[in-house]
């Protein structure tokens, strides 16, 4: 059901934002003459390297600078790129993933082999599912580039602040998924584009439906600031930039 959902959906949401990604292409393309497409490598189930889509929005060869994590004042970004950023248009294109069954339209966000070779035990279940374009954490750290504006070192400031409640949440989506929890946080999602505050309420109720913790609600409820605490699994904060950690027994 989940598959055929996801192709359905995916073919239906290409064609559907066509009139969208079309113009915006040709405004990337316009801007420096390369193409408007950054395909980068990523790390899927069970932990195979897939080659993912994305609108780009920054300069070419911007992933060369060895620079992980982006905040919103990041000045590889584009001019175009922060309009594509803003209304989260780079994720539309990993449709095309969802198509071809790379990734789902719900689960846990791919991320580079580099980042999921410093998992804990515990993260590493986060391959066992197929990545998503969107899950519980995808909306309450739709503002990524926020948390990370002015920090001296992003990746760093990722490790700490968002790659903990990251993975917590994607576990927990994990343990409860089915497809009803899937079209409602889709709808949440698109919720989220025109009003994070009220999906956040939606989703903290929803959350607390399928009996999440506590602590994990304060986190998706984002009314208090994010603090560093250690990634699931591990009883020590991250300190270094190869986002290193102490493992817990």
């Amino acid at each position: 059901m989940k598959r055929f959902f996801d192709f359905i959906a995916s073919l239906v949401g290409l064609l559907v934002a066509s009139p969208v990604l079309l113009p915006v292409m040709f405004l990337v393309w316009r801007q420096d003459g390369h193409s408007p497409f950054y395909v980068a490598e990523r790390s899927g189930l069970n932990g195979q390297v897939f080659r993912m889509v994305k609108l780009r929005s920054m300069v070419k060869n911007a992933d060369k600078t060895g620079v992980d994590s982006t905040s919103v004042n990041d000045r590889r970004i584009t001019r175009v790129g922060h309009f594509i950023r803003r209304y989260k248009l780079d994720e539309l294109t990993q449709l095309w993933n969802v198509l071809i069954g790379d990734m789902s339209l719900v689960g846990p966000r791919p991320n580079v082999k580099r980042e999921t070779d410093l998992y804990t035990s515990e993260e590493k279940r986060l391959l066992s599912v197929k990545p998503g374009i969107t899950d519980f954490s995808s909306i309450v750290f739709s503002d990524e580039g926020e948390i990370l504006k002015d920090k001296e070192d992003p990746d760093i400031a990722y490790h700490q602040l968002i790659r903990p409640g990251k993975s917590l949440l994607g576990l927990f989506y994990i343990e409860q998924r089915t497809f009803s929890v899937d079209i409602q946080l889709i709808l949440l999602t698109i919720q989220a584009i025109l009003s994070k505050e009220s999906a956040l309420q939606r989703l903290v109720s929803l959350m607390r439906k399928l009996r999440a913790s506590d602590q994990l609600c304060e986190i998706a409820s984002r009314i208090k600031p994010l603090v560093p605490i250690p990634p699931p699994g591990a009883n020590r904060i991250v300190t270094s930039r190869d986002g290193a950690v102490w493992i817990g027994s």
